[in-house]
């Protein structure tokens, strides 16, 4: 009688270990990545991939054009883990210049990578470029001051682009062993006008504006593929593109389903002033969104280096992106 206790006993205690082994493992493929809060992985990287084509005309929509490559880079953390929150940057330049190997880019590829996320960060078309750009885009540049319409039209074809470095992420996920219910967007300046609009627009906005057959190279982007971005990153952005979008097609795109919004904005910032973070905050505010605001006092544009209560900027929206995100750390 005993042995046999003992052995009943013995079942119950492996059953009850099987039990908790069963849970971790349960919690796992609930898909929540971890990360680490310390800068734990080497970071390997990956340069100019080409994640789609897109036209350069000779001149507004000519038909003399040529075929552009579209690249990026990707960082990943030199682990095994098949669950990772990817994080897509979008450089700035005024939609004039700017490149995805931008110093302060590259700190924070390195920052967020050996964190546990997959880093992307994008190149598109510049106003040198002369993108497509569809015919109501360019009957409202004729109401934009004329020495700012070019880069007004460059916004339409920058934006295009990065959904479809967006849309490339979502289906390149499993190379990456990337996890597309954990998406932030992010960049600065006029990548953060565009991380924006990318968070906020519609799926169809800076897509479906131009046919195949006025631009064939729309082919290579990916244009079947969903996605849900989950947080945005505005460094010192601000809503112009879509204020351009709700002018041109006569509604806006903010409601109450937006993704979360991480803010700092310089408030002396000479060039995109800082009431334009005062707007988004506004807008989020009304919209009950999750919000987190740092008015950088006293800094101008492109304030990387700025700190808030001895932490960097990156530093904050790691902390951002892990509550919004509700990301296991280590």
């Amino acid at each position: 009688m005993k042995i046999l206790l003992h052995f009943i006993l013995l079942i119950i205690l492996l059953g009850a270990c099987t039990s908790k082994t069963k849970v971790v493992t349960d919690s796992s493929q609930e898909g929540i990545p971890v990360v680490h809060s310390n800068q734990t992985y080497q970071v390997n990287v990956q340069e100019d991939i080409v994640y789609a084509e897109g036209l350069s005309h000779v001149s507004v929509n000519s038909a003399e054009a040529s075929t552009m490559p579209l690249k990026l880079d990707v960082y990943t953390p030199d682990n095994d883990l098949t669950n990772r929150p990817v994080f897509i940057f979008i450089h700035g330049g005024g939609f004039r210049g700017g490149s995805k190997q931008q110093g302060r880019i590259i700190e924070w590829a390195n920052y967020y990578s050996s964190k546990g996320w997959v880093f992307v960060s994008v190149d598109y078309r510049l106003m040198k470029h002369k993108g497509t750009i569809p015919q109501f885009w360019l009957e409202r540049a004729k109401n934009v001051p004329q020495n700012r319409a070019p880069q007004f039209m460059a916004i339409y074809p920058a934006h295009r682009d990065a959904k479809a470095a967006l849309r490339w992420v979502v289906a390149n996920a499993e190379t990456y062993q990337i996890n597309t219910d954990y998406i932030t967007v992010g960049g600065g300046s006029a990548g953060a006008i565009t991380a924006i609009s990318l968070g906020i627009s519609n799926p169809e906005d800076f897509r479906d504006e131009i046919n195949i057959e006025q631009d064939p190279t729309l082919s290579t982007t990916n244009v079947e593929q969903a996605y849900q971005i989950q947080t945005i990153v505005d460094l010192w952005g601000s809503k112009v593109a879509l204020d351009a979008l709700e002018q041109i097609y006569g509604h806006q795109r903010f409601d109450r389903n937006d993704p979360s919004l991480f803010i700092a904005h310089g408030t002396e910032d000479p060039t995109v002033r800082f009431s334009n973070a005062e707007d988004l905050k506004a807008i989020y505010y009304a919209n009950d969104r999750p919000l987190a605001y740092y008015p950088l006092e006293g800094k101008r544009h492109g304030a990387w280096s700025a700190t808030v209560n001895n932490k960097h900027l990156e530093e904050l929206a790691f902390d951002f992106i892990v509550e919004q995100q509700g990301l296991i750390v280590e």
